[in-house]
């Protein structure tokens, strides 16, 4: 299992057990603790000795309990609101939104990673005998590969409107990865989809490399975040996308903490800083 997905996994895992949470995930922490290599790590605040002013296991993973719940409100505004029934995980990871979200009945989950994250996912989760809220289709395929293919070849109407996530994923891509990843959606998507993404904006990476949230990470479970991202400037993949005719609203993390009342806030030499996320639609006729 990679070890960015378990880190996540731990943070949902922490922001359930809260008294106030942004969101609910009641398999994270099965997940970690089904791994030896995260097993101690904490999947409760009270596990964790200096609690909220951990940067790890405080803002750090608040910021992924707050970026869970807009995503979250984001693919089930797309389902609810905008009637689509047919949503494309890109790197799926440890989510386990098929079985935690309200889903419409008709609605399909298609889960795109490499074979060996879903078998690890399937097998914590047949463990706890979780039912999928919709019909689920895993993709064993990785996204170096030929994903558009095996997505075909899994069921997906390129003629019906998406919703497409992919969360956590583009800053570990080289800028050539994401602009094929966007421009392969974009090709995939008939008018009415959706998609919704992180991306970076800083220029130095490495400026942040003695921030809080990246020596806390690296000291308290051996993850040198900055080791693992593309340190090369980075596409405009939402100007590209607006090109295209997509509209595009671009926000920082910041602007949702301030709306939910809690999540993290700017602070000096900020790790944080150049996270934007990103929502794109594709007009209907």
């Amino acid at each position: 299992m990679g070890a960015t997905a378990l880190l996540v996994a731990a943070a949902r895992a922490i922001e359930t057990h809260r008294p106030d949470p942004l969101a609910r995930d009641v398999y994270a922490e099965h997940f970690v603790l089904a791994t030896p290599a995260s097993a101690g790590w904490p999947v409760r605040m009270q596990q964790v000795a200096d609690g909220d002013a951990n940067p790890l296991w405080g803002r750090f993973a608040r910021y992924f309990g707050l970026r869970t719940r807009v995503l979250d409100d984001f693919l089930l505004r797309a389902v609810h609101t905008e009637g689509i029934r047919q949503v494309v995980l890109l790197g799926a990871g440890l989510d386990s939104r098929a079985f935690r979200l309200d889903w419409p009945s008709e609605c399909v989950i298609f889960e795109i990673d490499r074979e060996g994250v879903l078998k690890f996912k399937q097998e914590v989760l047949d463990g706890l005998s979780a039912t999928p809220r919709a019909a689920r289709v895993p993709v064993p395929v990785d996204l170096r590969a030929d994903w558009v293919a095996a997505l075909a070849d899994a069921g997906f109407d390129p003629a019906a409107p998406s919703a497409w996530l992919a969360e956590g994923l583009l800053f570990y891509l080289p800028p050539a990865a994401e602009t094929y990843l966007v421009d392969r959606v974009d090709q995939l998507s008939a008018a009415g989809s959706a998609l919704a993404y992180e991306v970076k904006l800083e220029k130095d990476l490495l400026a942040y490399r003695d921030s809080p949230l990246y020596t806390a990470t690296t000291r308290q479970i051996g993850i040198d975040l900055l080791d693992l991202f593309d340190t090369g400037p980075r596409p405009d993949s939402a100007g590209d996308l607006a090109g295209k005719g997509w509209s595009t609203t671009v926000r920082t993390p910041f602007d949702f903490t301030r709306r939910h009342g809690r999540g993290p806030l700017p602070e000096p030499n900020d790790a944080l800083a150049g996270n934007r996320w990103v929502f794109a639609h594709k007009p209907r006729p």
